[in-house]
């Protein structure tokens, strides 16, 4: 990974969040390129929960101040920053008041999908994205976790097809088993169709669920990583179908070497 550029983007990631399969493999990934001389960028969104004091988040103004349109609402961008402690990683937030001022993550006190999540799938997509061409790093790798980045492979192939600084940056998705119940807003497609893709080319989020979520992402995806033990059934199928990389599960024990070698043989070559 010497000199390698691995853009990573994730739903969740420790320390700011309570650890699971996603928040930890999206911390342990970038460590370990980090520690095997590659250069990383890590984003995710600021949601309410995290604590901006504890962290240490600070805005930086430079990269803030844009309207990114989302349904045809102009939505300011903000873009915070924090260090891990030890590790002298740096990790970028999106930020919105609108979206990610609540106090959590994904659902309401009872358990309830917000019934924006859609919009806020979106909103952190194309956020990430028009930051790295602020920050002008061009990516050699994108590695996205969790299914509120699962759109932003799809963005990249069709929303900035013709954005040269991704032309040749490969983007891989890490597929995990724990999802959401349930199914994000209906009209789901017909937001993303605002932004000039077609909905043929979305048909699985007819129905937003966790699955069909995930499926899209894999399609425009250029390598597959199965990051669980147990991946839902359908989606595992869908999977299997594919025809490009996919590296099957690896314990954490042994994931640096093999996520490594598939970086190496399987995704850049």
């Amino acid at each position: 990974m010497n000199g390698k550029k691995v853009l990573f983007v994730s739903s969740e990631l420790v320390p700011y969040l309570p650890q699971n399969e996603v928040s930890l493999m999206s911390y342990e990934t970038p460590k370990m390129v980090n520690s095997n001389g590659g250069q990383i960028r890590i984003f995710m969104p600021r949601y309410g929960n995290i604590n901006e004091r504890r962290h240490q988040l600070h805005e930086v103004i430079r990269l803030s101040g844009m309207n990114l349109v989302i349904n045809d609402m102009d939505m300011p961008l903000i873009i915070k920053v924090a260090s891990i402690p030890k590790e002298r990683i740096q990790v970028y937030f999106i930020d919105n008041e609108e979206y990610f001022k609540r106090k959590a993550t994904f659902t309401d006190k009872e358990g309830n999908l917000f019934s924006d999540n859609d919009q806020r799938a979106i909103f952190f997509a194309k956020g990430v994205v028009e930051t790295v061409k602020k920050l002008n790093w061009t990516p050699d790798i994108i590695h996205v976790h969790g299914w509120m980045a699962s759109l932003l492979p799809l963005y990249l192939k069709k929303y900035y097809a013709d954005e040269p600084l991704f032309a040749d940056s490969k983007i891989v998705t890490s597929v995990y088993g724990k999802g959401f119940e349930g199914e994000l807003d209906s009209e789901m497609v017909s937001k993303i169709a605002f932004d000039g893709i077609s909905e043929e080319s979305i048909t699985p989020l007819k129905e937003p669920d966790y699955n069909n979520l995930l499926k899209v992402a894999v399609d425009y995806s250029d390598a597959v990583i199965l990051a669980a033990e147990e991946i839902p059934e359908d989606l595992q199928s869908h999977i299997s179908n594919l025809e490009k990389p996919v590296l099957p599960f690896v314990p954490l024990q042994e994931f640096e070497e093999a996520y490594a070698n598939f970086y190496n043989t399987e995704v850049l070559k």
